[in-house]
């Protein structure tokens, strides 16, 4: 079997991605969006058991996964979804020192996160997931050619 695409070309992928997420919200740093999306992505699998887990970052290109899983504490019972601004205050509560997260950081890294994925692999895991974590990742586009995947 061929290496996995996203293997061969992590670093694109990853970039793209990155840069995706900075012009969403208007972050110049990489450390700063690294942050944004750290947080988000921990916020979000707080509330997700670990197969829940495992099945969406089987989805996400290769370093975005590893971000996922990175530390994730796979014990600690999943918390319940809460409305938006409790979630978006815990993205803002990762390294408070350094944290420069905008309040637009869950549809930033969701609007990244569909234009680094396979759709059809994206949905079908999301199907599976309780409703409160399929809105989690909704994003309102302009277009349905705003979200095509970048890389291929």
């Amino acid at each position: 079997m061929p290496m996995p695409w996203t293997y061969r070309h992590a670093t694109r992928e990853w970039r793209a991605f990155l840069e995706d997420v900075k012009l969403k919200t208007d972050l110049a740093s990489d450390n700063h969006a690294y942050t944004a999306v750290d947080g988000v992505l921990q916020t979000f699998r707080r509330r997700l058991t670990a197969q829940q887990g495992l099945d969406f970052a089987t989805v996400l290109p290769s370093v975005l996964r590893a971000i996922f899983v990175h530390d994730w504490d796979v014990t600690t019972p999943p918390r319940p979804f809460a409305a938006r601004s409790l979630l978006m205050a815990e993205v803002k509560a990762l390294r408070p020192n350094h944290n420069l997260t905008p309040d637009n950081a869950i549809e930033a890294t969701a609007w990244a996160v569909w234009r680094c994925t396979n759709h059809r692999d994206l949905e079908r895991v999301l199907a599976r997931l309780p409703e409160p974590a399929r809105d989690f990742w909704r994003v309102d586009a302009g277009s349905r050619s705003e979200l095509q995947q970048r890389i291929v």
